[in-house]
């Protein structure tokens, strides 16, 4: 017990003073930013042209996430360390890059959607969206290089005007009556519209990916104490449940008033009724609309490729100068730029993302926990492994779902990536773990025929 006290004091002792500010508010509220952006916003408004309430599954999935991450919320809070350099000083440093590259692969896809959220946003106003893209790439890499305090601060303020923005379109609709009926409609649209295994691909890898985020473990580490770490995630659980059927609800107002032409994409049809309530594109509060969905983007994109510079530069492969940190951010840029390009569903792209780091991390880290809870030990070896064949199996699983998309399992990419990743993970860990303790002990005492 003793050992474990000293341990705890140890970090808090190594971790700076400002690492420990956070009150309750402050701590939801950067939660709920990590993931309220436009890949929430026009991804669940996408998704409900389709299925109606249904459309909600992503955001009520992220609510659901934060109230699985208070499992391993005190765990954060006293190893502060990020997953792979917990797991990279256990099991090596192969552990530690390969986890750390999951990550990075993760958040490439997580930026590229708000890319192309933005676009499809800017569209309405008659932007090019190649040209859109290119514009938003530079913006997106510059944010990235300013300091975070000086964007956060910026991007939180606007936040609240974005919510603002969606009920006032509702209240222009005559259709806040439509906050009341989604919630009630959302499980019965789910049970009719949505199949299964859809539901159960989208739902598995959104909460998974919550309790593995390092978005969310980066601010959980700055709480006060333990209980306002946990009073954060139900905080911004509750919060993030109610946002979730906010895009929903001016969707089916929206397809109520029967505004909404035939010939524009799910992704088109929030930022038009924002542009409609706002009196068309050449209006001045029209473009105050619009740009209140760009700017979450703004935020998010700029953090996530922050988030990445800095996970490259962790790995020490390359010095931590300005230099190399403006070097990195620009490839950063790049990578997300040409996935952008690719376009697709916004809520498919980001799990197709989640699912790939979620196959790879999450097998080696039940491994650590139960180290660290003395259930059983696996060899460093066998966790090398398991991490790496994991890998290997989801990043090939999403490249192949990404160039044919209907080369999938049972008509759900995340659920296909989620089972070829860790069915990989989990078969690799056991067989590297138990082979040769079965050959040990066959060799040690070898079967003997009876006479």
């Amino acid at each position: 017990m003793r050992l474990e006290l000293t341990h705890i004091e140890n970090n808090e002792t190594n971790c700076p003073s400002h690492h420990r500010s956070l009150d309750v508010w402050s701590l939801a509220t950067l939660l709920i930013c990590s993931h309220y952006g436009l890949g929430f916003i026009l991804g669940t408004a996408e998704q409900s042209v389709a299925v109606g309430a249904a459309g909600s599954l992503y955001a009520v999935s992220l609510s659901i996430g934060f109230l699985a991450l208070l499992l391993l919320v005190k765990f954060y809070w006293q190893t502060i360390d990020q997953i792979w350099t917990l797991l990279g000083n256990r099991y090596g440093s192969l552990v530690k890059v390969g986890i750390a590259l999951m990550s990075w692969v993760s958040l490439v896809g997580i930026a590229a959607v708000q890319m192309i959220a933005a676009a499809a946003v800017l569209s309405i106003a008659g932007f090019s969206s190649k040209l859109t893209m290119i514009g938003l790439a530079i913006t997106l890499g510059l944010l990235s290089l300013t300091p975070v305090e000086r964007a956060s601060q910026v991007f939180r303020g606007l936040l609240l005007f974005n919510i603002g923005t969606l009920l006032y379109a509702l209240w222009q609709l005559h259709s806040l009556s439509e906050l009341e009926f989604v919630p009630l409609q959302f499980l019965p649209d789910l049970q009719h519209q949505v199949e299964w295994c859809h539901e159960l691909g989208i739902s598995v890898a959104t909460i998974l990916m919550v309790m593995v985020d390092m978005k969310c473990q980066q601010f959980i580490v700055q709480a006060k104490t333990v209980r306002v770490a946990y009073w954060g995630c139900v905080l911004a659980a509750i919060a993030l449940f109610g946002l979730a059927f906010l895009p929903t609800a001016v969707v089916l107002a929206g397809q109520h008033q029967d505004i909404i032409p035939g010939t524009l994409s799910g992704k088109e049809i929030l930022p038009y009724i924002l542009s409609w309530v706002g009196g068309g594109t050449k209006h001045w509060q029209s473009i105050l609309f619009i740009l209140s969905l760009v700017v979450p983007a703004l935020g998010i994109g700029s953090n996530v490729l922050r988030i990445q510079t800095k996970t490259i530069l962790d790995l020490e492969i390359f010095p931590n100068s300005s230099f190399t940190r403006i070097w990195i951010t620009i490839l950063n840029t790049l990578f997300v730029f040409v996935i952008a390009l690719r376009g697709g569903e916004i809520v498919n792209l980001i799990l197709n993302f989640y699912a790939a780091y979620v196959s790879s991390v999450w097998i080696p880290l039940i491994a650590y926990l139960l180290a660290q809870t003395n259930r059983y030990m696996f060899s460093p070896r066998s966790v090398q492994m398991a991490l790496l064949i994991g890998a290997i199996a989801s990043v090939a699983t999403l490249g192949v779902t990404l160039v044919d998309s209907h080369s999938v399992l049972f008509g759900s990419s995340e659920l296909t990536i989620l089972m070829m990743g860790m069915g990989a993970s989990c078969l690799t860990l056991l067989l590297t773990q138990l082979l040769p303790q079965v050959l040990i002990g066959y060799l040690k005492f070898p079967h003997r025929e009876e006479v």
